[in-house]
């Protein structure tokens, strides 16, 4: 059943968070359906602009409706994370999207503003959501790129005021994770106190986590072990921090890296073990695997499972 993440979000607010995966390929999509409905737990397709110009709109849009009719019993939402106009405004025609999201966080505040207002409306028009974002996350995500010295947090006492001029319906907050392996390159880890001064400002409106992957260093030590050279500082956002979160106000984790490891520890292991192989099917089957036993000790982490019967 496709939904609108506002209604994920009403009924997930302080009790339990929605995992939200960036796919690009029938594999994912197809782990992350069976996973959802297996555990009964509500979830978040999300594509990237980047993910769209590799697959094409059409055909990520294709295999999430193909996977919705293999498991009728999902309950989803669909997603267009880190879109510019041109990217959201397409999503919004196509009418195959709940949710967009427009990116303008690199912008100051009034423009920020400005271009998040302008998507509200139209997205409104026809019923859909609007995801915006206030504060600068470092790292690397598909296209985006930025230092650690130009990350920022996002200041507390500016959400109440962009909210109410953009009329958004979910807030991505910058408070210590980055895009990419490197989620705290810093070692502070999520900043509670920013988390709390946003939500006693916004009592209620649903925050969103980005770069909340976990990074398992098992997985990376794996890679390497089979030619890879993953920096072993790699560091993510850890289970009990992603449990804390959801009581200040957090509905919404995204998540990719873990995906991508999972991905090239299976590819890189099975190739390894197999140089005379050279059937994608094979490993493919096991990334299927793996990727719905991770996505499944995700839900249940995030208490999503066992929810999608409360989802009208």
């Amino acid at each position: 059943m496709l939904v609108s993440t506002k209604v994920l979000f009403k009924h997930c607010y302080g009790k339990f968070a929605i995992g939200a995966l960036n796919i690009w390929s029938m594999e994912q999509t197809l782990a992350l359906f069976r996973a959802g409905e297996k555990t009964s737990s509500p979830f978040i397709v999300q594509m990237t602009p980047v993910a769209r110009n590799y697959a094409h709109s059409e055909m990520l849009i294709g295999m999430v409706r193909a996977a919705a009719k293999i498991y009728p019993k999902a309950v989803y939402a669909t997603h267009i994370d880190h879109g510019d106009e041109m990217h959201v405004l397409n999503a919004i025609e196509s009418g195959s999207f709940t949710s967009v999201m427009i990116d303008a966080s690199h912008d100051p505040f009034e423009e920020n503003v400005k271009r998040t207002r302008a998507i509200v409306d139209k997205a409104h028009e026809k019923n859909i959501s609007v995801e915006a974002e206030l504060g600068v996350l470092s790292g690397v995500e598909d296209h985006l790129s930025v230092d650690e010295e130009h990350a920022l947090y996002t200041q507390p006492e500016e959400v109440e005021a962009f909210v109410g001029q953009t009329n958004c319906d979910s807030l991505a907050v910058a408070v210590g994770t980055s895009h990419g392996a490197y989620k705290f390159s810093g070692g502070d880890g999520l900043q509670f106190g920013i988390l709390k001064e946003i939500q006693q400002k916004l009592p209620g409106f649903p925050l969103v986590l980005h770069g909340g992957s976990e990074v398992n260093l098992d997985d990376i030590k794996r890679i390497n072990a089979t030619g890879g050279d993953i920096g072993m500082s790699a560091k993510g956002v850890s289970p009990e921090e992603l449990m804390k979160s959801i009581a200040y106000g957090v509905c919404k984790v995204n998540i990719a890296t873990d995906a991508r490891l999972i991905w090239t520890r299976v590819h890189r292991e099975f190739f390894n073990s197999s140089p005379e192989l050279f059937d994608p099917i094979l490993p493919g089957k096991t990334y299927m695997d793996e990727l719905e036993k991770f996505m499944t000790e995700k839900f249940e982490l995030l208490g999503s499972a066992g929810k999608s019967g409360q989802i009208k």
